[in-house]
């Protein structure tokens, strides 16, 4: 335990002195609605080649080699529909929200009839704003829900569908109430309303709701405080939205056991994926632990197809590119004038994605399957597998 307090207090420290941009690093940062009006969609001649543009910073230097993967991967869905009518056009937005906003316009003025990207929430906002009045729907990278709406529809998975499965699945084990644990930034606040909203949405009493600040001893007291927290309230499940690489992690896993939060008893959830970090999978919290995954096999699929023509592995982001030429592939094959309309790209048959199936929703958001996994002798193991579609388990 020592150990991992020492290796916490030193990152804790870090991460206590950091910026608010720097916390939200893998996290969009909240924005102001998008309000650019609902956008049906311009119609497309099925017969002619369809321009899309693609909005990425290739000109940022701290996000240019995930622009460069966004691209290929765009390209590579390009080449597995084959005779495809897509005409992909690339704008480079220098990760700024009126460069985005004018590239946006630049894309419509010269023939785009949809538009893929851009990365960040913000960015994407100005560019569905630019583009609203005309029509043009938006495919954005983000994963923040908040922005979401009208013309801008996003990609990116997020906390408020992750929540909905592990909610869904532990009312279908037998639990009835969940104590929340989060940090006091902005992503632990999302994460604890995503897990909140999924619980009533599910029948699941939220019998406590308990959020540390980004310091050792804040960590270390809540993880301390839970198991009569656990006690007093009833709760048969505790839900950690802490990302897997936070340092806070494994002090929560590891002092929340010792201090009465037994997982024999308690069943432990995250609402991120822990595969990501498997040195957590020694900690005492960590056993029998939930969390979910994309469809493992596809994900290799698309890695090791990606790795072949390009050469090295993708960005973790980089499937979003893929999945939003899927999307706009399938619906230009079936012939359509209509495909790119708000109606169609809403289908409720959804689509096949880099992770298994996804589909978005008429309010801009969307929903992805995703497995349902645990930790047994250190190992993840699947409980229950990513849905094929959406007529199946799982939604």
């Amino acid at each position: 335990m020592f150990a991992v307090l020492t290796r916490a207090r030193k990152a804790l420290r870090i991460t206590a002195l950091a910026t608010t941009a720097t916390l939200l690093a893998a996290c969009d940062m909240p924005v102001m609605t998008n309000t650019g009006g609902s956008a049906s969609g311009p119609s497309v001649d099925p017969g002619a080649p369809v321009r899309v543009a693609l909005l990425v910073p290739q000109s940022d230097p701290g996000a240019a080699s995930i622009a460069r993967d966004l691209e290929n991967a765009a390209r590579l869905a390009i080449a597995d529909l084959g005779d495809s009518n897509i005409e992909l056009a690339v704008y480079d937005t220098a990760g700024s929200p009126a460069a985005a906003g004018a590239q946006a316009q630049r894309a419509v003025d010269e023939g785009a009839r949809i538009i893929l990207g851009p990365l960040r929430g913000e960015v994407a906002v100005e560019a569905s704003k630019m583009v609203a009045d005309e029509g043009v729907n938006v495919l954005s990278f983000s994963n923040n829900a908040s922005i979401a709406g009208g013309n801008l529809y996003i990609l990116g998975p997020t906390f408020e569908n992750t929540a909905d499965r592990l909610m869904a699945y532990a009312k279908r084990q037998g639990r009835s109430s969940v104590a929340i644990v989060s940090s006091d930034d902005v992503p632990g606040q999302f994460g604890k309303i995503a897990v909140e909203q999924a619980a009533a949405r599910n029948g699941v009493r939220v019998a406590a709701s308990q959020t540390y600040p980004l310091t050792l001893d804040g960590v270390t007291g809540t993880a301390q405080s839970m198991g009569s927290i656990v006690a007093d309230t009833g709760a048969d499940s505790v839900f950690v939205t802490t990302d897997a690489t936070n340092a806070a992690m494994p002090v929560l896993l590891q002092i929340m056991p010792e201090n009465g939060v037994s997982p024999s008893e308690v069943q432990y959830i995250g609402l991120t994926r822990w595969d990501v970090k498997p040195e957590l999978f020694s900690m005492p919290g960590a056993q029998g632990a939930w969390f979910t995954l994309p469809n493992q096999s596809m994900q290799t699929s698309f890695t090791q197809r990606y790795a072949a023509r390009y050469g090295s592995a993708p960005h973790p982001l980089a499937g979003l590119a893929f999945d939003g030429i899927a999307a706009i592939g399938a619906l230009l094959e079936q012939g359509r004038s209509d495909a790119l309309t708000a109606g169609a790209l809403t289908q409720s048959a959804g689509f096949q994605g880099t992770g298994g199936v996804f589909r978005l929703r008429p309010d801009g958001t969307n929903q992805r399957g995703l497995a349902v996994a645990t930790v047994r002798n250190n190992q993840m193991v699947i409980l229950d597998p990513a849905p094929a579609s959406f007529s199946g388990a799982g939604f």
